[in-house]
This record gives C-alpha cells, structure tokens and sequence, in this order.
C-alpha cells in the first residue's frame, strides 16, 4: 500500500501564494509570506511521502474539493511544496471546476529543505525544517512579504548572496517548532533592534502583536517566546542567522530559520 499523506483542509482565509519570478526569485533563498495564522492547525501534517499518488482519501477530496474548502487547502498544499522540494521538482494534480472545467496544477519546490519527502517520509531534520518553514511563512494578516530565509542547515547555508544581504539586512527573528508530533508546536522570537521593521512591514508573527493591553500575543499556534537573544543568543560571525535557539521539547535545536527584512 503506498504511504499516506493526512492533508487537512481548512476554512479560513488564506492568501494566494505569489510564485512569480519576482516573489521566488531563482538562486538565492527569497520567498514571498502571505500565509495566515489560521491555516495552521494541530495535526494538519504528516510525515509520510508528499506525493499525489499516496494522498489520504480525506486528503485527496479536498484538494480536489471545487468549493472555497479546496481552495484553502490547494494553497496550503502550496506553501507545503515550496518549503520541501526543488526547484527542480513540483506536486501535480489535477481537479474539475463546478463548471465542469479541468484544472492542471503544477505546483513548484523552492526552497529545497526535504527534497526527498516526494517519494519517502520525513526524518527528523526534515519534520523540523519543513515546520520553521512554514511558521516563517505565516503573516497574521495575509500580506504578502518578501522576506530573506536563512539558516545553518543545508540547503539555506549556501543560499545568502552578498547582494542579497545587502538589500535585506534587518534580521528579524527565528522560527522553529515541529508540526509532525502528537502535539504540534511552533515557536518564535524576535530581534529586538528590528521590531519596528517588521510591525511596519506587518510581520507580527515574528515580531508578536501587541494587544490593547499592552501585551504581546502569539501568532495562531506560533508561541512568541521573546527576544532572539535570551533564546538563541548571538547571531552568527557573519550577522545571517541564529545558529541555534533553545527549546522545552528538545532542549535546544539547531532546526531554525532565521527571516531578514528589506
């Protein structure tokens, strides 16, 4: 029986992923965020291979649902594949409009973090990096930000060209969590010399939005734990990322995405 990947639809607004040329700029690690809140979920993901041939049937259904339901869920999957496959690779599918019309989907890797998830489950280092991916693509209101993804691990490591430090260099926070667990989690923090940057450019998912009380509220299911400092210290020698941040479930994780603003 081929794996299974549990895809849940959901029935909030989530904004169309930009995949232009401008928005996934070829051969360097930009991407476009406009991903809300709401559409991360407890157990909205599995682990096992991202294929179109090895989907749940709930999972199947809805990304071929012609209602709002499937087009929420088309765009999660979306946001999915950019995190985990190639530029190289893409998801296809196809659905049928309530027109009767046929739609052709081709969705494209970007970002290359678990480029071997198309035919196999997720390891550890996957589980995580797909899941900080995803909490970096998260924005509370749906604005579509271009933001830098940086980070130790490969393939992002290599990706920080001198251009394109230069025209993103308000380091804005890090993410990490683990959405592949019985209990899912996501957790952020901020750098405190940019919080104004990325309030300005409505990135509260890493900066935390302040509420009328004066307090900082988390993201959806992304906990703000506070500044990058107290939770991952020092940026790296050459100021790209946080090279690790401490976690109560792991203890400390090297798993991260470190996100800069223009």
């Amino acid at each position: 029986m081929a794996p299974e990947l549990e895809l849940e639809a959901h029935a909030e607004e989530i904004e169309e992923l930009d995949t232009s040329a401008d928005a996934l700029a070829s051969g360097n690690a930009l991407s476009a965020n406009a991903l809300t809140a709401n559409a991360l979920s407890a157990n909205a993901l599995s682990a096992n291979a991202l294929s179109a041939n090895a989907l749940a049937p709930e999972a199947a259904s809805a990304l071929k649902d012609p209602s709002e339901r499937g087009d929420l869920f088309r765009t999660l999957v979306k946001y999915t594949v950019s995190c985990a496959l190639k530029e190289s690779q893409s998801f296809r599918f196809s659905w049928t409009d309530r027109a009767g019309a046929t739609h052709k989907e081709v969705y494209p890797g970007h970002l290359g973090l678990a480029p071997r998830w198309d035919r196999r489950p997720l390891d550890k280092e996957g589980k995580q990096m797909v899941s900080a991916c995803l909490a970096a693509h998260t924005n509370r209101y749906g604005v579509s930000v271009l933001v830098s993804m940086r980070s130790r691990q490969t393939p992002l490591c290599h990706e920080v060209e001198d251009d394109e430090l230069d025209e993103y260099p308000h380091v804005e926070g890090a993410f990490w969590g683990n959405l592949f667990t019985k209990t899912p989690y996501l957790r952020a923090c901020y750098n405190t010399a940019n919080v104004d940057v990325s309030r300005s450019a409505k990135r509260d998912c890493a900066a935390g939005h302040v509420n009328a009380d004066g307090e900082i509220e988390g993201c959806g299911m992304i906990e703000i734990v506070g500044s990058c400092k107290e939770s991952c210290g020092k940026l790296d020698r050459s100021g790209e990322y946080y090279k690790s941040c401490d976690d109560p479930e792991l203890g400390k994780t090297r798993y991260i995405i470190t996100t800069a603003l223009r």
